[in-house]
């Protein structure tokens, strides 16, 4: 059950902060210090206002999150991070999309609620989070119940996060990478292994182990995403052993296989082909063999 009125309570009290951190900007490890409520934008594209690709239930997520009836994506444009191989790129990177008032995102979660929407997910928020709350805040106040799904690539504030507490219900960060230098290479940021860590962390704290409904649907707790990259470039064992160690479990995680080479990737020698079966497959004994890890599947 969410707990809506510590939720209203929570975000009123920390929204001052976070918009304070929007400019210059803090929201993400970059701290490229942009004046966003002053016409600048930073590495994400975005200056002060909501800008939205697409709003709708979306059954392509892991089971827990879409469940039966779908999860409520609404789809953000610009991304802190400029994967070489996204395959969403028209949106994080070519920034289509349009803008949109706190308002008018506020009403669009409750159309997903009044729909069946299992949750609010909004997908790459770090770079929006204060735009994105003051959002949440009206649909709270005017009757939203769903669980908020924090559905990120894993680049954030552990700041940022630790403002987040009792606000965000379920944790969905990436963890793309255990080798700093391939997270410089492949998507153009500083110490993603160190500031990723952190943030899971500090969202483990928060939330804990995935919780799930009697239908299997998750309604709290964090649930990691792990994509296999071509010759083990994401350091797959090494974010396994992380987890394992690092965390109480049980700790859930998705190892996905989805990858292909899109964007840019093909200008990358060792990102121009999609991974082999042997190549995934290695990959999840790895995470098999992990005692306090449980594999979510698609």
């Amino acid at each position: 059950m969410v707990d809506v009125e510590g939720k209203i309570k929570r975000i009123r009290e920390r929204l001052p902060e976070l918009f304070d951190r929007l400019d210059p900007c803090r929201l993400c490890p970059r701290n490229c210090a942009a004046a966003r409520r002053h016409g600048e934008v930073g590495e994400c594209g975005i200056e002060d206002q909501l800008v939205v690709s697409s709003i709708g239930l979306h059954h392509g997520n892991e089971y827990p999150i879409s469940g039966y009836q779908g999860s409520g994506n609404i789809f953000l444009t610009g991304c802190s991070l400029h994967c070489v191989y996204c395959q969403n790129w028209d949106v994080s990177q070519a920034r289509h999309g349009r803008k949109m008032s706190a308002a008018e995102v506020a009403q669009a979660m409750l159309n997903l609620q009044a729909v069946g929407a299992h949750n609010i997910n909004p997908v790459t928020p770090t770079h929006m989070v204060p735009m994105l709350l003051e959002a949440l805040l009206l649909a709270s106040e005017k009757g939203l119940k769903l669980p908020l799904t924090y559905n990120t690539s894993g680049y954030d504030a552990l700041e940022v996060i630790e403002l987040l507490d009792g606000i965000v219900d379920i944790y969905l960060p990436d963890m793309k990478y255990a080798d700093a230098e391939n997270g410089l290479r492949f998507s153009t940021v500083q110490d993603y292994p160190m500031h990723n860590q952190a943030a899971v962390r500090e969202m483990h704290r928060q939330v804990g182990p995935l919780e799930f409904d009697e239908n299997g649907v998750a309604v709290h707790g964090l649930l990691v995403r792990h994509l296999v990259l071509p010759g083990d470039l994401g350091g797959s064992e090494k974010i396994f052993t992380f987890l394992d160690e690092e965390l109480p479990g049980p700790v859930y995680v998705n190892v996905m296989a989805q990858y292909r080479p899109c964007y840019k990737a093909g200008e990358f020698g060792e990102l121009a082909r999609r991974i082999t079966q042997s190549e995934f497959e290695e990959a999840v004994q790895r995470a098999r063999e992990k005692k306090t890890l449980r594999l979510i599947e698609r």
